[in-house]
């Protein structure tokens, strides 16, 4: 493993437990105390708002089956739970490049060269965030950067209930599906812990080009 990035498996957990974490370790990235840092996570189900989401973008009330949490990131509304891979990227952008953009389409860029490793043909959507296969949206992204540091990240529909995002605006995106890759794959879906495994190497080989 690149001693330069440490790798955080959560397994499984509840959204703010995640989101606190993240906290604690921007700071400490910010002060120096830690090196980089990727925290890779499955949730309980919840959607999310982004600091600016509309709110008719959430289309059902609270239930006992998800939670809704309004967040301090930059995006919309989206849904995480299980069979979904989350990934929050703890980095100095001092050390690679001092551009949001450049992050965003770093992270859609590891999304797709991860697919293609299973043979999915993923790609961008012009005007818009997140990571498409076709018409279909596969990878989402938000993310908030404080002093250059980053928090949030990415999710990667590998076999979620595809069924949650009946009750949202997708990244308050109409007119798009969502889809995932047991749909894409069938039977042939990977496992979770071969994506995780996949996700860490592609992500410390696109980023480690960039650091300085």
């Amino acid at each position: 493993m690149d001693k330069a990035y440490n790798i955080l498996d959560l397994g499984t957990s509840h959204y703010e437990e995640a989101w606190d974490l993240q906290k604690r370790l921007q700071s400490q990235r910010i002060s120096g105390q830690i090196n980089d840092q990727l925290i890779l996570v499955e949730h309980h189900p919840v959607y999310t708002l982004g600091k600016n989401s509309p709110k008719e973008h959430l289309l059902i009330e609270e239930s006992e089956n998800i939670s809704i949490i309004q967040t301090d990131r930059g995006g919309d509304i989206t849904f995480h739970g299980p069979g979904q891979l989350v990934g929050y990227p703890i980095l100095d952008l001092n050390q690679y490049k001092k551009s949001v953009s450049w992050y965003m389409r770093e992270l859609e860029q590891l999304i797709i060269d991860v697919l293609k490793e299973y043979d999915i043909i993923a790609g961008r959507k012009k005007g818009l965030t997140g990571t498409w296969v076709r018409d279909k949206k596969i990878g989402a992204l938000g993310v908030r950067i404080s002093k250059w540091v980053t928090m949030h990240g990415f999710s990667l529909n590998i076999d979620p209930d595809l069924q949650y995002y009946q009750g949202i605006i997708p990244c308050g995106i109409s007119g798009y599906g969502v889809t995932s890759m047991a749909n894409l794959l069938g039977e042939n879906v990977p496992s979770m812990a071969d994506i995780k495994e996949t996700i860490v190497k592609q992500f410390i080989t696109n980023f480690s080009v960039y650091k300085n």
